[in-house]
């Protein structure tokens, strides 16, 4: 028996069971095969379905253009003054407020009294690791048709530091939650962040943290202004590259998409080249035409007059003026331009 017993103890190990193989299992010939739903814009061409980092200045706005949308998408409608959105189901955690604060912004934004009873707020959250992920998942699970979570602001929920921890892998952490669930639901998820004082070339270099905010986020968006106006750059996965132009209305708190940032800057130019020329009794010189338009750089100024000749907005009244085509130019009416005037020469065809 003890022999016996000895012989089973030794016994060969059975073959392991065969296991699904992981890799492999799939190929991109089925992709190409596969019907994938579409992304879904709850702004289009700004917030599509996925997580945004929303940055910018502490009192620039963000909280009055966040507002603006949510009631937007809330009620169906436009949003940013043209662009047209669906209707659906908003969370708003308004973090860095109170009930008359938000109360006073609401009826601002809505003049006519209406109320967009699918615009769903609280004004506080718990941290994302410490259930408030989990609050946001509930609320999304218990709405007919979730389509947009803002989180103003993010350093509200964010959470706590490990000891050992670096900046890096800190900032994934923050917002990885909040990704995947967006990605889960298919719901756009916009949190607020500010942006550092210190001025960068590149308006994301601005932002706060590492790059592992702006890398974990399907969507960045800064909110900027300078002395030619307030922009709006954004880059994502899903959305084409922005630099669009905005215009606010403290009466209203609203704000409005402008267009391209370049267009309306051009414009503006031309505006302001054309009013100086327009009040000018004589050709000006581009030193002249500076100085009355408030305009700083003589480069962009020399191209700038150049497109405006050539698409016969102005004309040269000889050599280095400038007047308003068809008006007061000697040149078009075969006369020279008096001697003796605030520029000393005569100019001929």
């Amino acid at each position: 028996m003890a022999e016996a017993a000895y012989k089973i103890d030794r016994l060969p190990p059975l073959p392991p069971k065969p296991q699904a193989r992981r890799f492999g299992s799939a190929t991109a010939a089925e992709l190409m095969d596969e019907v994938l739903p579409p992304i879904r814009y709850i702004v289009p061409g700004i917030f599509a379905e996925g997580l945004t980092l929303f940055g910018g200045k502490p009192k620039l706005g963000k909280s009055w253009f966040l507002l603006g949308t949510a009631i937007a998408v809330a009620m169906g409608g436009v949003a940013l003054g043209n662009i047209e959105v669906e209707q659906g189901d908003v969370l708003y955690l308004a973090l860095e407020d109170n009930k008359r604060r938000l109360q006073k912004r609401l009826g601002q934004l809505l003049p006519t009294g209406k109320k967009p009873v699918r615009l769903h707020y609280d004004l506080n959250c718990r941290r994302l690791d410490d259930g408030g992920l989990d609050d946001i998942r509930a609320w999304i699970e218990s709405q007919p048709d979730p389509r947009l979570v803002i989180v103003d602001v993010l350093n509200k929920v964010r959470p706590a530091m490990k000891g050992n921890e670096g900046i890096y892998d800190y900032d994934v952490r923050s917002l990885e939650g909040l990704q995947g669930l967006a990605a889960e639901f298919g719901v756009a998820v916009v949190v607020i962040h500010h942006t550092r004082k210190a001025e960068a070339e590149d308006p994301f270099d601005c932002l706060s943290g590492s790059t592992g905010l702006t890398g974990t986020a399907d969507t960045t968006l800064v909110l900027a202004r300078d002395s030619q106006g307030t922009t709006l750059y954004g880059r994502g996965r899903d959305i084409e590259e922005i630099e669009s132009a905005l215009s606010f209305d403290r009466t209203t708190g609203a704000w409005t998409m402008l267009g391209a940032a370049a267009d309306v800057r051009r414009s503006d130019e031309r505006n302001l080249i054309l009013d100086a020329l327009r009040n000018s009794p004589e050709p000006m010189s581009p030193k002249d035409i500076m100085l009355s338009a408030g305009l700083e750089n003589r480069n962009a100024l020399d191209v700038m007059l150049f497109r405006m000749v050539t698409a016969g907005e102005i004309d040269k009244a000889g050599r280095g003026l400038y007047c308003l085509a068809g008006v007061n130019n000697p040149c078009k009416n075969g006369k020279n331009v008096r001697s003796g005037n605030r520029y000393g020469e005569r100019y001929d065809e």
